[in-house]
């Protein structure tokens, strides 16, 4: 991202082109059909790698903020469900009795679901560093990385079993973020809580 560094281009720029094809492509996977939910899929890949730029732009270029930061999670998110759902729509018409629930309703679970696990390894990452949001992955196989086995679940024709599989497995590993999340929180605040019983101390033998 070195040649945006000294131009007029922001990360929240980026963000928000990775938005806007991301939206895209959400839109082409509801639609529905073979090619619309490939052009779909290749428009999420392509999303996915615009969303890693803007954090390498506010990086090398020292452009980041807080603000920027957030709005990158709103799109994050936004995207997912959106994506998720789409595929749901897309197979609207596919025989999915398996959780007897209609496929946009279970695109949209997975959605979420999806959602959910970004925010709380990104809250992980805030409070011990990127090195323990890997406790929220599997064999080093990242989570956003599903994203990118898009192209072959259009090309084999497959969304309709993928969006049953995603609706389970996305609410389970989510718990399992939460479980991690609620361990990195506790034992982030033993050390506040030590300091703050230790200070109380001091100022007791300090007024005596």
């Amino acid at each position: 991202m070195t040649p945006l560094v000294d131009t007029w281009v922001t990360p929240n720029h980026l963000t928000t082109l990775r938005l806007l094809i991301g939206v895209a492509g959400a839109l082409c996977l509801a639609h529905g059909g073979f090619a619309w939910a490939n052009a779909g899929a290749l428009l999420i890949v392509l999303s996915n790698f615009v969303d890693h730029t803007d954090g390498e732009l506010a990086r090398v270029g020292g452009k980041s903020s807080r603000i920027g930061h957030f709005y990158d999670l709103a799109c994050d998110a936004l995207v997912t469900v959106m994506l998720f759902v789409g595929m749901g729509i897309g197979v609207g018409g596919a025989q999915i009795d398996v959780l007897k629930l209609a496929p946009g309703v279970l695109g949209a679970v997975a959605g979420v679901a999806v959602a959910l696990i970004f925010f709380l390894r990104m809250r992980i990452e805030e409070m011990v560093g990127k090195a323990g949001t890997k406790q929220a992955s599997m064999g080093g196989f990242e989570t956003e990385d599903v994203l990118y086995l898009l192209p072959i679940v259009t090309l084999t024709n497959v969304v309709a079993p993928f969006v049953v599989v995603a609706s389970i497995g996305a609410p389970l590993f989510a718990v399992w973020v939460v479980i991690d999340y609620w361990r990195v929180a506790r034992r982030s605040a033993r050390p506040t809580a030590k300091a703050a019983s230790a200070s109380e101390s001091r100022q007791q033998r300090a007024s005596k």
